[in-house]
């Protein structure tokens, strides 16, 4: 079988889309699914071309340095010329550009077409266009879902409640759960002296860090103002910061505001394969408390490192976050999330203890067992869309 995957972003471009395309792609090969993937260019930046990787010519957005539009022009004319009886199936991965493009080659090739909700619009607008009253938000974001989502012919969300989201818009194309598996190559040790020497961060000193895409939704600046508490009770503690993205700016002048600059280190960008392992393996409490995660992909990882995990549990993190992970589930409360923080902190076995769960929670999510389900999902919506829809 032969998949075409498209979508607006990809590597170098870090996020969660971009990691979990690359995951299935590897997997998929293992289950006999051989595919290829349209993605946008990105200009002079460090892009490792893989096999079966199509890039487009694309375009800066404005006051997005990190993401790029792919031309309709250069894309439908990619398109247009791969042989359309090469494919069995199309899956899009993102609601712009690539959603509309997917759909119009599948349609013209006559083949079926799925698409993966990585992301949860609702709370995306808000942040974005903070103009626009929630509720108009709200009001355009499920009607643009429901209008893409009635494209294909089945739906990949990453999650329970991601699913259970969907539902409630009313969408009625068939809905399947797939999250994204954790691939073997996460568990390799990293190394969390040498990303400390390498920051120039003392070896003494305990670290509560944050890992992943800067952005507002994120919800970071919580987590800045749990450390001001966290610090009350260990004065030595140090926030890192690690990723890139529009917050970043705004949150190093709020951590200037609150005299703290000395004290939060960010990371910036940190190759995957090395560095990224490494500020996991350094970090003595892994905190999390974004609103928007559809999977969450992001906890798997710092469990596979041994990291000892505080974090809320909304939306995508709830499915991740069960009772057996080792993780310390907080609500979203500064002075709740901070004596958490503080109680792992202060108790190095406590740090060993869910540090160990956690790593052996993470093993019971297979990237190879995720892949083999989207596997024969794509063998469900081929041989017949009415598989697909008693599948689900």
């Amino acid at each position: 079988m032969r998949v075409l995957f498209i979508s607006d972003v990809y590597f170098p471009r870090v996020n969660g889309v971009s990691t979990s395309i690359r995951t299935f792609r590897q997997d998929l090969a293992n289950c006999g699914v051989e595919t290829a993937l349209v993605a946008p260019n990105y200009d002079s930046q460090s892009q490792d071309d893989e096999p079966g990787l199509i890039r487009v010519p694309s375009g800066k957005i404005p006051r997005d340095p990190e993401d790029r539009r792919m031309r309709w022009g250069a894309l439908t004319r990619t398109l247009d010329r791969l042989p359309r009886d090469d494919f069995d199936v199309v899956h899009i991965h993102t609601p712009f550009i690539a959603h509309y493009a997917g759909a119009r080659f599948a349609k013209r090739a006559n083949i079926p077409c799925v698409a993966t909700y990585h992301t949860f619009f609702e709370e995306y607008l808000h942040h974005y266009v903070p103009a626009m009253p929630r509720s108009i938000g709200r009001f355009l974001a499920r009607g643009f879902t429901r209008s893409q989502c009635a494209d294909v012919q089945a739906l990949i969300a990453p999650s329970d409640p991601m699913r259970d989201i969907l539902l409630q818009y009313g969408v009625s194309t068939p809905i399947h759960v797939v999250p994204t598996g954790l691939a073997a190559d996460r568990f390799g040790a990293g190394d969390g002296n040498r990303f400390r020497a390498q920051a120039g961060l003392p070896l003494d000193r305990p670290l509560m860090t944050y890992i992943g895409r800067v952005a507002h939704e994120k919800n970071i600046e919580f987590l800045v103002q749990v450390f001001t508490k966290v610090r009350q009770s260990v004065p030595n503690a140090m926030l890192v910061i690690a990723g890139e993205g529009p917050a970043r700016e705004p949150l190093r002048q709020l951590v200037a505001s609150l005299k703290l600059t000395a004290d939060v280190h960010f990371a910036g960008y940190l190759d995957r394969n090395t560095a990224l392992l490494d500020c996991y393996a350094a970090a003595n409490v892994f905190a999390f408390a974004s609103r928007t995660e559809t999977q969450g992909l992001v906890l798997l990882e710092a469990m596979a490192q041994g990291s000892a995990v505080v974090s809320t549990a909304e939306l995508g993190a709830r499915s991740i976050l069960k009772p057996d992970s080792g993780a310390v589930v907080v609500k979203e409360d500064r002075d709740a999330f901070a004596t958490a923080v503080v109680r792992v902190l202060q108790n190095a076995s406590l740090q060993r203890e869910l540090g160990e769960r956690g790593r052996a929670y993470a093993k019971t999510w297979s990237s190879a067992s995720m892949a083999r389900r989207l596997a024969d999902l794509y063998d469900a919506v081929r041989l017949s869309p009415r598989a697909a829809r008693v599948a689900a």
